[in-house]
């Protein structure tokens, strides 16, 4: 075999599993539709959805944090909104988990200590990181950024 044979046999082979990655941590929208039952206490999203003890979450992808019209934010969703967080898919999936350390985080991170303290309003974590995809695809289909 030629180095040439060689050097895409290896590239090959580095694509594969690469691939593999990235449709396993593609969520899977029927399932998402389907946790997204957890949520709907507190959000809805779809055709005339509305704030309710959380904002609605239509166009929540590409979205800046803490911007829903009409929703009355904790001022710790605001600060990271106000610090340049916008919900992006990877940025939803790190929230869910545990939403008040996240903002914290992100605002610390940001250069913004001094306003990661209190709390945000969603007290609700979601540890299961399949489920956190999934959810994700399915408001995915309520975003306008797809």
């Amino acid at each position: 075999m030629t180095i040439r044979g060689k050097l895409f046999a290896a590239a090959l082979l580095l694509a594969v599993p690469a691939a593999g990655v990235q449709a396993q941590e593609a969520g899977d929208v029927a399932a998402g539709e389907k946790a997204f039952r957890k949520c709907m206490a507190c959000h809805k999203v779809g055709e005339g959805a509305k704030n309710l003890v959380g904002p609605m979450l239509n166009n929540a992808i590409g979205r800046k944090a803490g911007s829903v019209e009409g929703f009355r934010y904790s001022p710790l969703n605001v600060a990271a909104g106000e610090a340049g967080l916008v919900w992006t898919e990877e940025h939803i999936i790190e929230y869910l988990p545990d939403p008040n350390a996240y903002l914290k985080k992100f605002l610390t991170d940001a250069g913004k200590p001094e306003l990661a303290k209190g709390a945000t309003r969603m007290t609700f974590r979601l540890k299961d990181e399949k489920e956190r995809r999934d959810i994700v695809a399915y408001l995915k289909t309520f975003s306008e950024q797809k």
